[in-house]
C-alpha cells in the first residue's frame, strides 16, 4: 500500500512538473519594446502595439531619450526589441559594444530634408549659398546625395554612396559653402544658413513639418529604421509575430493616417 501511495505521489509530481514546464518554457506573451522619444515611440504605440495585442501579447513600450541605452537595454535582456536605428548604426554599435544584434524588419522612416527660411524652391538657391550639413560621416553622405539629386552638385561615382564626403564633390557650380554641424543643431541652423539638411527624427522633434522641406531625400533602405532584436531571439515566435504585424494591412493604414511623409521601405512599396 505504501509503495502504491508513493508511486501515485511521484506520478502526480511528474504531472505537476510537466504542467509547470509547459507554462515557463513556452514563448512568453509579454513583450517589452524600446523606442526613441517622438515618432518611433508613437509608431510602436499606434501601429505595432495594437496588432501584437490582437495576438494575445501584453505590450510595454519603453521610451528612451538617447541612442545608447536602447541597445544596451536590449543586450542586457531588459527589452525584447527596439525601434530607433538604421542598419549602419546598428552594425557599428554592435561591433563596438560586442553585442549580437539582428534586424527583424525595416519600417517607414522620416526622411532627411533640405529646409530653408530663405528659399521655397531649389531653383531659388543663389551662388555662394550656405548649406548646413550633419558633421557625422553617415548623415553627411545622405545630405550630399540630396544636393546631388537636386542638381546642385555632382559626386565622384567611384565612391560608395554610403561613404561620400565633401572631398568627393566633383562639381559645385553654385559654389555652395558647406557648414558641418552636429545633427541635433540642424533644425536651428535653418534660421541662419540658406539651406539646412535636417534628419527626419530631428525635424519632427523640433516640430517641423516634413511637407515644408524644399526637397526630401530619396532614402536608401539602409538608412531606414528597423525593429532590432538580439540575434539569439531573431527567429523566435515573438520575432515572427512582430514581422507579421508590421507586414499587415492594418500597420500600413496606421502609417498612412498618422505618419504622413514617412518614406516606406522597398518591401512595402512592392506589396
Amino acid at each position: 500500500m505504501k509503495k502504491m501511495v508513493l508511486a501515485l505521489l511521484v506520478a502526480g509530481a511528474g504531472i505537476l512538473s510537466a504542467c509547470g514546464a509547459e507554462e515557463t518554457n513556452g514563448e512568453k506573451k509579454e513583450i517589452k519594446i524600446g523606442a526613441s522619444a517622438g515618432p518611433y515611440t508613437d509608431m510602436v504605440e499606434l501601429a505595432i502595439k495594437p496588432g501584437l495585442e490582437k495576438k494575445g501579447y501584453e505590450v510595454e513600450v519603453v521610451q528612451f531619450n538617447d541612442y545608447i541605452q536602447p541597445n544596451n537595454a536590449l543586450g542586457n535582456d531588459e527589452l525584447d526589441a527596439n525601434l530607433f536605428q538604421h542598419k549602419i548604426y546598428m552594425e557599428t554599435f554592435a561591433e563596438q559594444s560586442k553585442l549580437e544584434l539582428s534586424e527583424i524588419i525595416t519600417v517607414p522612416t522620416a526622411p532627411m530634408g533640405l529646409y530653408s527660411d530663405k528659399v521655397k524652391d531649389i531653383d531659388e538657391v543663389k551662388e555662394g549659398a550656405s548649406v548646413a550639413i550633419p558633421n557625422d560621416p553617415t548623415n553627411a553622405a545622405r545630405a550630399l546625395h540630396i544636393l546631388k539629386d537636386a542638381g546642385l552638385i555632382q559626386l565622384n561615382e567611384e565612391v560608395s554612396p554610403l561613404q561620400v564626403s565633401e572631398k568627393d564633390v566633383t562639381e559645385n557650380p553654385k559654389k555652395l559653402k558647406f557648414l558641418p554641424i552636429e545633427a541635433a543643431q540642424l533644425p536651428r541652423a535653418v534660421e541662419d544658413a540658406d539651406l539646412s539638411a535636417v534628419p527626419g527624427n530631428f525635424a519632427l522633434a523640433a516640430k517641423m513639418d516634413l511637407a515644408d522641406a524644399v526637397t526630401l531625400e530619396n532614402m536608401n533602405d539602409v538608412h531606414r529604421n528597423r525593429v532590432v532584436m538580439n540575434t539569439k531571439d531573431a527567429e523566435s515566435e515573438i520575432a515572427e509575430d512582430i514581422k507579421d504585424v508590421v507586414e499587415s494591412d492594418e500597420f500600413e493604414k496606421a502609417i498612412d493616417k498618422d505618419f504622413k511623409g514617412f518614406g516606406k521601405p522597398e518591401w512595402m512599396e512592392g506589396k
